[in-house]
């Protein structure tokens, strides 16, 4: 179901409980509704209200992934950057790397499975703002 994009603070800024195979619905919802934000490169599941470690991005390709208790484990080639955010009216300025490695899960046959990811360039700086919602980072 496409939901409403959350602008309180008060939830933004939470952090995230883990993600758990019974999270399809939270994860069917950021489908939806970040499929009817022509312009949206990612979603977090705060962003719709819901404080899970969940969050939803399209690739480079336009192509939608979905990513589960994301965690940055390396970062390289630090930029500043401007960034746009569904959940707040002005830009931000930030600090971005321009490659990431991350660990997530996924849900793969019912199960969660744990992966590891590298991204680089715009998809890595994607990467890093979902998961900046995931922890109740404000930028």
């Amino acid at each position: 179901m496409v939901k409403d994009i959350i602008k309180d603070d008060s939830i933004l800024s939470q952090k995230c409980e883990k993600a758990t195979e019974a999270d399809t619905d939270v994860i069917q919802d950021l489908l939806d509704t970040i499929g009817s934000l022509e312009e949206a490169a990612c979603l977090a599941a705060n962003q719709i209200g819901v404080t899970k470690a969940i969050g939803v991005y399209r690739d480079e390709n336009d192509e939608v992934h979905v990513v589960m208790n994301p965690v940055i484990r390396k970062a390289l080639y630090p930029m500043r950057t401007y960034e746009e955010c569904f959940s707040h009216d002005e830009d931000s300025k930030v600090t971005r790397y321009g490659w990431c490695q991350i660990e997530m899960d996924e849900i793969v046959d019912g199960k969660l499975v744990h992966r590891r990811r590298e991204f680089e360039a715009r998809d890595a700086q994607v990467v890093q703002h979902l998961i900046d919602h995931c922890k109740g980072k404000l930028v």
